[in-house]
């Protein structure tokens, strides 16, 4: 099991549900201070930037897995901030898709994606990750907002479509063995 984005929201939660079912996991980060946290959530960690094609390749062909979950993202920490974050996260959906469509090869890939329309670019960004995933038979998880520890909503209920964040998890954890388009949503 290869888990692209694995120190993010979801991967920290959907690591040790994969390895507590018996999964050899590799998580990838593209920050080499995270390896340690996945080493200690049970993963072997991977660090590469998954708009380097060459290492993703290299990556994902070193461990060689059946199953490639797709869980990037690139997000700020603080909401306020998600404008200047925009164009690098539309930029990792579209050419790190399809870098890590590419790397899996014969590998399912099952990738996250959004239950609402974000508009703009981030909206073509998901709809082209969505199509580079489905057409490769892959499967895709439309996640609502997320709320609840280490989220943008701590506190506080986002708007609809939503999704408890630890409930997100489970939800792509359990879309290993499905197929199409999967709605995650409270």
């Amino acid at each position: 099991m290869f888990v692209a984005g694995a120190s993010g929201l979801i991967g920290v939660r959907l690591v040790p549900l994969l390895v507590g079912a018996g999964h050899v996991v590799a998580g990838l980060t593209r920050t080499p201070a995270k390896a340690p946290r996945l080493a200690a959530l049970g993963a072997e960690p991977v660090v590469a930037d998954a708009l380097d094609r060459q290492a993703l390749m290299s990556a994902v062909h070193g461990f060689s897995p059946d199953v490639v979950m797709h869980e990037l993202t690139h997000l700020p920490d603080a909401e306020a901030e998600l404008a200047a974050y925009g164009a690098a996260h539309a930029q990792l959906l579209r050419i790190g898709t399809r870098n890590l469509v590419d790397a899996a090869g014969d590998a399912r890939v099952v990738a996250q994606s959004i239950a609402w329309d974000a508009g703009g670019d981030t909206a073509r960004a998901y709809e082209e990750l969505e199509a580079i995933v489905l057409a490769a038979g892959g499967t895709i998880v439309r996640f609502g907002r997320f709320y609840g520890p280490g989220t943008y909503y701590e506190s506080e209920l986002p708007g609809e479509p939503r999704i408890q964040i630890d409930t997100a998890a489970k939800r792509a954890f359990e879309a290993i063995d499905a197929a199409g388009v999967l709605i995650a949503v409270d």
